[in-house]
Order: C-alpha cells, then sequence, then structure tokens
C-alpha cells in the first residue's frame, strides 16, 4: 500500500514523498536526513531519519565526494541539531576511466581491510564509530551495508549530479511497490524457470530453487532487496544450480566500456570467456590464476561462477554526464535504473568466502557485466509465461495498483517513466550494432553520449 504525502525538504516525516521541484543541494539533503533509515546503498532508499536533537553523526567519505554535497547534508544534520563529525579518506585525484580498472577496483589478494575496494567500508572507521558512541555512521558508497549494533547507513553520491537526481525524491512508497510487485513474480513462482536475454547476445535460463529462498543466505528471501533484486541466488552456489547460456556486454561497474565480450556458462559457471578487449584479456588471466582453487562457496573449483543477477529498480536514475572519470562512479551508478541487470561473477563482497581467500593470499572478488535491455520472463510450473522486464522496462509498471500508488504522487505516466534509456547503435537508435560492439567507447565517450 502507498503510504502519506509529504513534501520533499519539509513537512512531518514519513516513508511517502510529493514529487515538487527540487533543485538545490540544501532541498535534497533535507529530504534524505529526513527519510526513513533502511539501511541500503540504493538511491531513493537511503535516508538517515531517525536522527534526533543531540545525536552524534560521523560522516566518512573519500575525498573525491564533492565538498558541497558533503556539506549540503552536514547543514541538514545541524538544522536538526545533531552533532556531526566528518572524516575525508584519501583517494586518488579524478581521470579518466581505464580498461582494467574494474579488474584493479575488484579483485584482491590480500584482507580486504588491507587495501580497501572502491566504495567499500573500512574497518577502522567502523571500529571508531562504535568507540566514540557515535549515533548514527555513514559510510561507504555500495554493496550491503554490514550489520552493526548502532545505526549504519550508505553515502552513494560523488557529484553534484548525483545527489540532485530525481532518484533520490522518487517517493519511497511507490518505490517499494514496484520491488514487491517486480519481486513477487519470481518468489510466487518457485520452482518455475527463468528466461534471460538481451540484444547484445544475452541468453540465460535457470530453475527458480526453492533452497535459497529459506536457508538463510545473506541479504536473500521471500523480502525484496530493495533497488537489487537478486533474480539469480548469492553464494553459496549449490550442485542443484542449472544456469546455463552467455552473458554478452559491453561495460562493467567501474572501467572504460569495452568491446563485447561474451561469458559461455554452463550449471552457473563460466567455462569460456572470449572477446572483450583489454578487460576479456585480464579477464582471462584471473580465470586461469584461479582455475585449481576450491573455493568454499562453490560446487566445483574456479572462481567465476555465477550468482549476482541484480535488476535495478529505480525510473529515475539516469548517465552522469561525465561518465568517463572516476568521480562519476561510470557505470555503476547508472546499474540501479529500473529494468536494468548486472551480472556479478565471482565471490560475494565482504563474505567469510572472501575472508578466507584473503587470510591465505588467494584471488577473490568479482567481475560484472551490465544488461541495458533485458527480457526477463517467468515460465510458470502450470505452463504460464509471464514478464517480468521487457526490453529494459519494468512489467510492474502496468500493474493497477501501482498506477493508483503512483497516481497518489502525481501523474502515473510521468512516474513510471525511465528517465533515460542509453543509446546504442542498432538497438535503441541509428546505426549497425556490429560498430558499436568493436568500439563502444568511441560512441559512449564521443558522438553518442
Amino acid at each position: 500500500m502507498c503510504g502519506d504525502e509529504h513534501s520533499v525538504g519539509g513537512g512531518r516525516r514519513g516513508t511517502g514523498v510529493r514529487v515538487v521541484s527540487a533543485t538545490d543541494l540544501r532541498t535534497i539533503a533535507q529530504h534524505v536526513v529526513g527519510s526513513p533509515e533502511v539501511r541500503r546503498s540504493a538511491a531513493g532508499f537511503i535516508g538517515y531519519g531517525e536522527t534526533k536533537r543531540g545525536d552524534k553523526v560521523l560522516i566518512a567519505v573519500p575525498r573525491i565526494v564533492d565538498p558541497e554535497v558533503l556539506d549540503s547534508v552536514v547543514r541538514a544534520f545541524y538544522d536538526l541539531g545533531a552533532h556531526v563529525d566528518t572524516i575525508v579518506l584519501d583517494d586518488e585525484p579524478d581521470r579518466a576511466f581505464e580498461p582494467r580498472d574494474e579488474i584493479t577496483m575488484m579483485m584482491r589478494r590480500e584482507p580486504y581491510h588491507v587495501r580497501l575496494r572502491r566504495g567499500d567500508r573500512a574497518p577502522w572507521i567502523e571500529e571508531l564509530a562504535a568507540a566514540r558512541g557515535y549515533d548514527l555512521l555513514i559510510h561507504g558508497a555500495a554493496g550491503p551495508v554490514p550489520k552493526s549494533n548502532g545505526r549504519y547507513e550508505a553515502f552513494p553520491w560523488t557529484t553534484k549530479e548525483h545527489f540532485l537526481s530525481p532518484a533520490n525524491t522518487f517517493p519511497r512508497e511507490l518505490h517499494k511497490l514496484i520491488n514487491e510487485k517486480t519481486w513477487s513474480r519470481i518468489t510466487d513462482n518457485i520452482g518455475g524457470r527463468i528466461e534471460l536475454s538481451d540484444p547484445e547476445g544475452t541468453h540465460l535460463s535457470m530453475t527458480i530453487l526453492e533452497t535459497p529462498f529459506f536457508d538463510g543466505r545473506h541479504d536473500y528471501g521471500l523480502k525484496p532487496k530493495w533497488g537489487h533484486l537478486m533474480a539469480h541466488p548469492p553464494t553459496p552456489v549449490g550442485e542443484d544450480d542449472d544456469t546455463t547460456g552467455v552473458i554478452a556486454g559491453t561495460m562493467s561497474h567501474y572501467g572504460r566500456a569495452f568491446p563485447r565480450i561474451e561469458l559461455q556458462i554452463e550449471k552457473a559457471k563460466t567455462v569460456a570467456i572470449t572477446g572483450g578487449g583489454e578487460y576479456g584479456a585480464a579477464w582471462r588471466e584471473l580465470d586461469e590464476e584461479s582455475a585449481k582453487t576450491q573455493y568454499p562457496c562453490f560446487p566445483g573449483p574456479g572462481l567465476f561462477w555465477l550468482w549476482e543477477l541484480a535488476i535495478g529498480t529505480n525510473p529515475k536514475i539516469s548517465r552522469p554526464s561525465n561518465v568517463e572519470y572516476l568521480s562519476s562512479d561510470g557505470f555503476e551508478w547508472e546499474r540501479r535504473r529500473a529494468g536494468v541487470i548486472h551480472c556479478g561473477l565471482g565471490t560475494r563482497w565482504r563474505s567469510a568466502e572472501e575472508t578466507w581467500a584473503g587470510d591465505q593470499g588467494l584471488l577473490y572478488g568479482h567481475l560484472h557485466v551490465h544488461l541495458l535491455f533485458p527480457t526477463l520472463t517467468v515460465q510458470t510450473r502450470d505452463g504460464r509465461s509471464l514478464p517480468v522486464i521487457e526490453g529494459g522496462r519494468l512489467a510492474a509498471y502496468d500493474d493497477p495498483e501501482v498506477r493508483d500508488c503512483a497516481a497518489q504522487f502525481g501523474d502515473p505516466d510521468d512516474l513510471l517513466r525511465d528517465d533515460w534509456a542509453p543509446s546504442i547503435p542498432g538497438i535503441s537508435a541509428p546505426g549497425e550494432y556490429g560498430d558499436y560492439a568493436q568500439d563502444p567507447g568511441r560512441w559512449i565517450y564521443g558522438r553518442g553520449r
């Protein structure tokens, strides 16, 4: 159901937010600071709303975060009467992405706290917050927010463009309902099959297994993982996982767009990697290095098993205009857009298997391929075909309850419209996909931005 209506930046706090024009940092900051807390790093589900007068807040962000964004959040806490300390962590200067950045940012061979990955959380910051008795810690840009005894929330914005996005003020109750309606099409059909395709060449088929929903694994179950719906269960990968087919695409989270890569998947394991330019070549090297390692989370040796097919759910996410540079967070930001799927292969972020590998000096981490126009359908056990995503658009937008909920906040056609879609020759723009696939960076960073 939908919640009460509230104004962005004003009025009593609640879970619903009437969409109004929000063009200044202070308005967005007041909304974020006043919104309910859900311990998520997904845009639209970030909020620090349990903060009250006299609370102590610690915010720790990397140097690459725009100081005006940080200052706007601090000022919003001051308006509540909270006390705020900030820590600016070291970070490399802004620069253009390079072809192997996804690998250098995501893969490790030592304990994760020795050299943090981009967007990760520093243990010493967490220890400091606990030791000094802060009421709220705000730290980390990506991945799951760790369990803790206190309040702990994320800070996923690097630029003013991120922070001013309407994705941050999208009505919370509408967003939740979109997640619930999308997720229920999978959870209501356990034992059926998922068929996934994408015009860049992906085609995967898998059984919706029952065990992962009920065995207590991290961040997975019958309740949606807000903003990051997992069409494939996270680790551990079981021997009964029959996910088979091909994953193909031209972009990851943190690197430059690369020539089309193709991953052959058999029973959830990557058995061949072709194409991908420098990214693909480096991935093949890592695959060879880890081929004989038996990780505790996989049914056989090797690192690059599929566990992440994560569906974005926010229709107001757009690709940053400076996507070529580190400060944009690259394609990681846009993977939150509704209907986009990012595929992750390797170990789960900050998991027990990563601790195991890091302690032994073994390779760990996971790499991504993004699907920008996926079609995902559920084949039910009684023979029906149920759409979940159609050409990159969530089928839940057409659900009558979702449209009725949207009408409480504004024009349903406007709210339930994706504000941005990528321009890909031969798919969503004039031209030949084959030309794009050979050098997507020329299109994305040049005339096709």
